[in-house]
This record gives structure tokens, sequence and C-alpha cells, in this order.
């Protein structure tokens, strides 16, 4: 887009701010629809700053009244990723982010995109409260991506993420694997962050990957592998990566996991993470 200033014609409570302005997108992967001089329709696609290409789409604005114009736009646009849709975490109790919600939903459903999830997001802050570490795992960097891949792989042999699954569908456990593990090299944040668990005895448990992303600081990734579960270990990773990044310097943390997840939404809410977000991906 040649305007970036033409995408405030519209008024939303999206913070939609250029690179050059402080924010997170780049003017060449805005776009916007027009009727007759007026915007009708818009949409800013989001990427790392060393990114050839979008990541994902996480902010889309049509009017309840103007669907075909989002429609039309989303499928002009060149950009085959996913749609990460942002909402406040009331958004079903509020009659009008509901509305606005369920208008972009239906331009994505039209455009061809199915949904695959809808996904908590935390922030937690000090203000929190540390979560206690309890102290029963042994956690140690591990440089060689092949062990890494190893373990992403047994995680992934059960999974309830969403994303996870549809990699392993499209193309099997090591597709899954390696999507994660590119995933930690992209992050700007040092990939000896990463830290893999065990018993005191030297059994395996899982994996904790506390990082910065193009954002901030994250919960990078957690995951126990299948013989270790029911022992409530993914809170031991999660207490731990939060100790981490504090001691890293971070204010807080964001995170986010599967509504449907149930059992790792309830290691957030013990660790003492607030959600502040409902994301529906549809891809």
């Amino acid at each position: 887009m040649d305007d970036p200033g033409l995408v405030g014609r519209v008024v939303t409570g999206v913070d939609y701010r250029t690179r050059g302005e402080g924010g997170d997108y780049d003017p060449a992967w805005s776009w916007v629809a027009l009727r007759g001089g007026r915007v009708v329709a818009r949409a800013a696609w989001w990427g790392g700053p060393d990114d050839d290409e979008p990541v994902n789409l996480n902010w889309f604005d049509v009017g309840e009244d103007d669907i075909e114009a989002g429609v039309a736009l989303l499928r002009q646009a060149p950009y085959d990723v996913e749609y990460e849709l942002i909402l406040p975490a009331d958004w079903q109790e509020r009659p009008d982010a509901r509305a606005a919600a369920q208008a972009r939903m239906e331009a994505a459903r039209q455009a061809g995109m199915r949904r695959l999830v809808a996904r908590f997001r935390y922030r937690w802050t000090p203000a929190d409260g540390l979560p206690a570490r309890p102290g029963r795992l042994v956690f140690r960097p591990e440089p060689d991506d092949a062990v890494v891949l190893d373990v992403l792989r047994r995680v992934h042999a059960v999974t309830l993420d969403a994303h996870a699954l549809q990699a392993v569908e499209e193309g099997g456990l090591n597709r899954a694997a390696q999507a994660e593990l590119d995933f930690f090299h992209w992050c700007p944040s040092p990939r000896e962050w990463l830290r893999l668990a065990y018993t005191p005895g030297g059994e395996p448990v899982g994996i904790a990957f506390p990082a910065y992303n193009h954002t901030g600081p994250v919960v990078g990734f957690i995951g126990v592998v299948p013989e270790q579960r029911g022992r409530g270990y993914a809170y031991d990773l999660l207490a731990e990566s939060t100790h981490f990044l504090v001691e890293q310097g971070a204010e807080y943390v964001l995170a986010d996991t599967d509504e449907t997840n149930v059992p790792m939404a309830a290691n957030f809410t013990k660790a003492g993470y607030p959600v502040v977000q409902k994301r529906v991906h549809f891809v």
C-alpha cells in the first residue's frame, strides 16, 4: 500500500503502526479495499523484521454490512498464511465485539479459510507473583538439534495442540518436530535458552523454551514426553520458564494455549497467568 495513512480512515480498537512509527507492520504488507474512494475493508499481514514474506494475518477490519469487501480483499491478496483473529478476553459477552468478530470470521470463511482453533492469550507480570518452583526436575541446555528433534517427535506423538496435530496430519511427526525447531531458530533470543528437563535419576521429561519472539518475552514452547505425563510436570516447565525470563530481565511474559487443551490451561491458571485476550485461528 503506497499510502499507509489511508488505513487510519476506518476506526477500530486495533493499534496499527508501521515499523517506521515503532509498530509491527510493513506498509508493503498492508492492503485496503476501496469503493468510490472510501475504505471499506483493510488488512495488515505480520512478519518478523528479517522475514521475506509475512508469517500471518493478524489485523483485519471489515464492516458488518459489507462482508463481501473483506472477502474480496482476502482473496486478492497474495499471501497464503494463517489468519489470527485477536479478540478481547470477554468478546463473547460484549455485543459490539461479538458482532465485529462474527463479521471477520464470516469473511474468512467465505474467502476459503477454515477455523482451526481458539486460543487463550496470557500476560504474566510480577504483580501476579512468581510461580513456585517445585524443584523436582533438572534442567540442562541441549545444543544438539538432533537430540531436540527426537524429544519433539516424542512430545508430538501424543498431543492436544491443534497446530501440532495439523502438522502431523500434513507431514508426519518429522514435519511437526521440524516446525517447532524452526520456530526456536526464528526467535531472536539465543537458541541456548532451550532447556531439556530430566528427573534427578536422569529420565527425560520434556522440553522448555523460554524465549523472546519479535514482540517480547514468551513461553515459547512447553512439552512433556508421553511416558511422563500425569505427574504435573508441565507446571514445572512453565514455572522454570517464567523464572528464567525474569532472570533475563523480562518485565512481563506472554503465552498461549488452545482453549481445548484443558490440562495446560489449568497449569497457566495455577501459575498465576491471567487471560488477557482470546485468539481464533483460521487456515
